[in-house]
């Protein structure tokens, strides 16, 4: 072979990696306002933006067209539309629930898969418990937006006189340990969650179906991820972290912290 074709052929390759690589989109925020602008959105889905803002959320799990990306605890697949849309026709967005999950969101449920809709390519996944029942290594990101401080709520029944326990917190290292070997190595696990106070006792913040931000950080790389940022895009200093984040005068407009984890290449 002659030095020119030796050439020729390294520059052929190197060609080819390149364009193999520009395929793939990287999920800007960008990307996400066009999901946002999509027809045929619902209704319910259009009011949320506001509030969820998920141009500032979706891109910190740093996904690429034809991604597989996992909404866990979904509810109504509010997220998992958005997912689907950015991720293309060549990803799959997973929409997970349990029982209590999916009956909590099967008014946006079904809507959202009525027969004339198009969603996206999305995989609805219900499984028992905390239970997530994935590959390893099979997914390029996940997230879990305002559910992760349920797997601390300690169940409770008003006996007439008070709210005593009837039941224990989830299994929280388990849930962790599916998480982090479901994602592929140098994979995201981002967190939204409504922020607790903290110089209150955990019991109580849990109560109040909030979190503290330490602990969350804590429990996450306990768990093997490495922190990577943090968003303020949901932040309202306005919110005592007081209430109950059902409370009519927080609902919607929670303090909420936003928190990007990756599972580190080995």
């Amino acid at each position: 072979m002659g030095r020119l074709s030796k050439y020729k052929n390294i520059f052929l390759v190197c060609s080819l990696l390149i364009n193999s690589s520009s395929f793939a989109e990287i999920i800007s925020e960008a990307a996400v306002i066009a999901a946002m602008e999509k027809q045929d959105r619902l209704s319910a889905d259009l009011e949320r933006d506001q509030r969820s803002k998920p141009q500032a959320v979706i891109p910190l799990l740093s996904l690429e067209t034809g991604d597989r990306v996992l909404d866990i605890f979904a509810g109504g697949g509010y997220y998992t539309e958005l997912l689907a849309t950015v991720v293309g026709a060549e990803g799959e967005a997973i929409l997970h629930n349990n029982g209590g999950f999916e009956a909590w969101g099967v008014n946006g449920l079904t809507d959202r898969f009525a027969k004339e809709r198009e969603p996206g390519n999305i995989v609805r996944h219900t499984r028992s418990g905390i239970n997530l029942d994935l590959e390893a290594n099979s997914l390029d990101g996940a997230l879990i937006v305002m559910a992760y401080h349920d797997l601390y709520v300690v169940p409770k029944r008003y006996n007439g006189e008070k709210y005593i326990p009837v039941g224990n917190t989830a299994n929280t290292e388990y849930f962790l340990h599916q998480v982090y070997e479901a994602l592929k190595p140098g994979s995201r696990f981002v967190i939204v969650d409504h922020s607790g106070d903290s110089a209150m006792e955990h019991e109580m913040v849990a109560d109040l179906h909030r979190i503290k931000e330490d602990f969350v950080r804590s429990e996450i790389e306990t768990a093997g991820f490495k922190f990577i940022e943090s968003s303020d895009a949901l932040r309202n200093p306005e919110d005592d972290r007081t209430m109950i984040v059902f409370d009519l005068d927080v609902q919607g407009k929670t303090d909420r912290f936003v928190f990007a984890f990756e599972k580190p290449i080995i």
